[in-house]
C-alpha cells in the first residue's frame, strides 16, 4: 500500500493531484481510497457527514482489503504455497477480492455462497476464474451453511487454505493499519462519529478500534444493522443474543452471532442503530440524485446511519461511514420495478426519484 504521505487531502481535487509513485500489480493498489464529502446531506443536517469511498479499490468493494489481508496473512505462515487452492463461503464481495489476489497470485479460487446473492456477483466471480457454488441460505448453525461447507471442501484437498473471512482477525487487523489510519488522516484527527454495517465485523471492528484508541476515546462507534440481524438488540440489551428472525434486501450485511472479529471491539462500541430496508432504498436513490453516487444498499445503510448519527450528535459534528460498493452489482434487482414492488419496497422510493427505476 501507499505511505500515508501519499494520502490526499479530502479537500483538494483528485482530478489535479496524481500519486508520486506507481503501485505494485491488485495488491498494490488496495486501499488510500478518497473520503467524500455527502454535501446535500451534511447541509441538510447541519454536519459534516462523509463516506469513504471503498467501491474504488480495484476489486471494487471494501473486501478488496480484507482478501489481500488475509492471503498475505497465510502467506507469511507458509499455510499455502504456489499453485494452491484458496475457499471461501461469502456473500459475494469478499470472494471477488479473493479471485482477483488468486488471478494475481497463481492461486485457484473455489467460492461458497448463499443462493439468494444477486447473479451479477456469481457471474462476475466466474468470469475472474472462481469455481462457485451457490448453496441453499440457511442459518450458522446449520452444517450445510456455506461456511461450514467451504471449510469441509478445502479439508479435503493438499495445498489449500480456508481463509474464514468471519472469524479471521487478519480481516479486522488490515482495516485497523490502513482504514482506521486513512480516515484520521483524511479528517485531520477531527472525527466525532463512525458507524457502518457489519457482515464480518472487521472493518467496524478494526477502523472502531484505530479510531478510539487513536482519539483518547472521544470518537463514538456505532453499529448499523439491518432487519433480520441480532446485532442491533445485542448491542442494545447489553449482551442479550437473540435468535435470528426476519430478512432484509441487504446483502453481505447483518449477522446471527457475534464474529470473532466483531469479537475484537463489540464490548467497546458506542451504540447500535437499527435501519429499515424502507429507508435504505430510499437513501439509495437520493444519493444517485444529489450526490452522483450510484452504490449499493449496505452502502445506503450506512449512510442512513451516518445521517442518524449526526443528528444524535448534534450540529456542528463530523461523522464518517463506509461506501462499500457499487450498485452495478445488483442493478438488476436495485432498479427493477417488478423487484422492488414484490419486495414490498416499491412505495419506498419518492415519485420524484422513481425516474431512476428503468428496469421492468
Amino acid at each position: 500500500m501507499e505511505s500515508s504521505s501519499q494520502r490526499i487531502d479530502v479537500q483538494q481535487s483528485r482530478e489535479t493531484v496524481a500519486s508520486s509513485n506507481a503501485v505494485n500489480g491488485f495488491i498494490g493498489s488496495v486501499g488510500n481510497t478518497p473520503l467524500i464529502y455527502l454535501k446535500t446531506l451534511s447541509e441538510l443536517t447541519g454536519c459534516k457527514i462523509y463516506g469513504k469511498a471503498e467501491f474504488q479499490n480495484p476489486g471494487g468493494s471494501v473486501k478488496d482489503r480484507a482478501a489481500v489481508s488475509i492471503i498475505q496473512d497465510a502467506e507469511k505462515k507458509g499455510l499455502i504455497k504456489p499453485g494452491g487452492t484458496v475457499v471461501e463461503g461469502t456473500a459475494g464481495n469478499t470472494g471477488i477480492g479473493l479471485a482477483h489476489v488468486c488471478r494475481a497470485r497463481g492461486y485457484k479460487c473455489v467460492i461458497f455462497m448463499p443462493n439468494t446473492q444477486s447473479q451479477e456477483k456469481i457471474d462476475l466471480l466466474r468470469m475472474l476464474g472462481a469455481e462457485v457454488y451457490p448453496v441453499p441460505a440457511v442459518p450458522y448453525e446449520n452444517p450445510l451453511n456455506y461456511n461450514h461447507q467451504a471449510k469441509e471442501y478445502a479439508e479435503k484437498l493438499e495445498n489449500a487454505i480456508w481463509t474464514d473471512q468471519f472469524d479471521n482477525t487478519a480481516n479486522a487487523y488490515v482495516h485497523y493499519i490502513s482504514t482506521g489510519p486513512e480516515i484520521w488522516e483524511q479528517t485531520k484527527g477531527k472525527i466525532d462519529g463512525f458507524v457502518c454495517a457489519t457482515g464480518t465485523g472487521g472493518t467496524l471492528a478494526g477502523v472502531g478500534k484505530y479510531l478510539k484508541e487513536r482519539s483518547n476515546g472521544r470518537t463514538q462507534i456505532w453499529l448499523a444493522d439491518p432487519p433480520g440481524s441480532v446485532l442491533y438488540e445485542y448491542v442494545t440489551s447489553g449482551g442479550n443474543l437473540i435468535e435470528r428472525s426476519g430478512s432484509s434486501v441487504t446483502e453481505g450485511i447483518g449477522q446471527g452471532r457475534v464474529t470473532s472479529n466483531l469479537g475484537t471491539f463489540v464490548n467497546d462500541l458506542t451504540g447500535a442503530l437499527h435501519i429499515p430496508d424502507e429507508k435504505a432504498i430510499s437513501m439509495l436513490y437520493q444519493l444517485l440524485d444529489t450526490e452522483g453516487l450510484y452504490v449499493g444498499s449496505s452502502s445506503a445503510v450506512n449512510v442512513v446511519a451516518a445521517v442518524e448519527l449526526a443528528q444524535k450528535l448534534g450540529k456542528g459534528s463530523t461523522v464518517v461511514t463506509i461506501l462499500c460498493d457499487g450498485a452495478y452489482r445488483y442493478q438488476s434487482r436495485l432498479f427493477s420495478k417488478k423487484w422492488l414492488e414484490s419486495n414490498g419496497l416499491g412505495h419506498a422510493i419518492p415519485d420524484s426519484l422513481k425516474k431512476y427505476t428503468v428496469l421492468d
